[in-house]
């Protein structure tokens, strides 16, 4: 089977309903390639109100969930919630949740593996830290991570592995297509 085209935009925890709205414009507006899947990572409480405004062409992605379908969690949101809104896609696993909240490589593999149980398509992270790159430790680490995911996935069709050098989140630095196509390569 060819792979298809992914572009998975994070907003991350910005945006108010008057800039949602002009994001949500753009898009609409197109043209989008038929041949790209397009998935737009939006914060919880936009959830519902970014699915109703967007194309049904254009998925929308809550940015985390947790691995239970209901319970005593205060601020965590579960797939059932997810799915509700009318969103087929959650992101997991990433930098922030791991290197700010601290999840692990295990907690992340069962939010993936619930998730998808759950009737979700997953976009799991994995990335290195600044140091672990200058160690040489890139691929051990996004093998490591990404092993806790695999250990827990059924049906791939369901996944989109995103790899985000986390040491180039937010830092001026920026990976090189290089360096990136290195570690897709290897992961494949």
């Amino acid at each position: 089977m060819a792979r298809k085209f992914f572009v998975g935009g994070n907003w991350k925890m910005n945006g108010t309903k008057e800039s949602i709205d002009k994001i949500i414009e753009f898009l609409s507006a197109g043209p989008l390639d038929p041949n790209t899947e397009v998935v737009v990572g939006v914060s919880p409480c936009y959830l519902d109100y970014v699915r109703s405004k967007l194309p049904k062409t254009i998925g929308v992605a809550a940015q985390n969930c947790y691995k239970a379908e209901k319970g005593a969690f205060t601020g965590e949101i579960s797939p059932a919630m997810i799915k509700d809104c009318g969103c087929d896609w959650v992101i997991l696993g990433h930098s922030e949740r791991r290197n700010v909240f601290g999840e692990t490589d295990s907690l992340v593999g069962e939010k993936v593996g619930f998730a998808l149980k759950s009737g979700l398509s997953v976009i799991p992270c994995i990335g290195e830290l600044l140091e672990e790159r200058e160690a040489g430790k890139t691929t051990e680490v996004c093998f490591r991570q990404l092993k806790a995911i695999a250990d827990n996935v059924t049906d791939w069709s369901k996944v989109v592995i995103a790899y985000e050098p986390v040491w180039a989140i937010g830092t001026g630095k920026t990976a090189t297509p290089e360096q990136a196509q290195e570690v897709h390569s290897a992961i494949r």
